[in-house]
């Protein structure tokens, strides 16, 4: 996960997102919250070893390849005010393809 700053937006969008798929990891997520800017993508790693954005459901909710059951909605990140983070995990961990332990 990489947060995006006016400093970095080069090396986080570019750099980066290249150094990881060249090593080979297969979920990268970038969240850009400047002002203006409120931005979320959530990129897979190919078979051809490119990074592409990954499928969102119709809500706009992307659920995680590495992490088995564990989904975001990027519009939580951008509320005012948040939301209660107990409140998610519980709707996280609710959701039909949630692991059971």
């Amino acid at each position: 996960v990489e947060i995006v700053s006016d400093e970095s937006v080069g090396r986080d969008t570019r750099d980066k997102r290249a150094e990881y798929a060249a090593a080979g990891v297969p979920e990268y997520w970038l969240f850009d919250s400047r002002p203006h800017r409120h931005r979320a993508e959530f990129l897979r790693l190919g078979p051809d070893g490119a990074s592409r954005e990954g499928p969102r459901d119709a809500a706009g909710r992307y659920r995680s390849l590495v992490v088995p059951g564990f989904w975001l909605d990027p519009a939580w990140l951008w509320q005012s005010p948040l939301p209660d983070p107990d409140a998610i995990l519980a709707e996280i961990a609710a959701a039909p393809d949630a692991p059971r332990r």
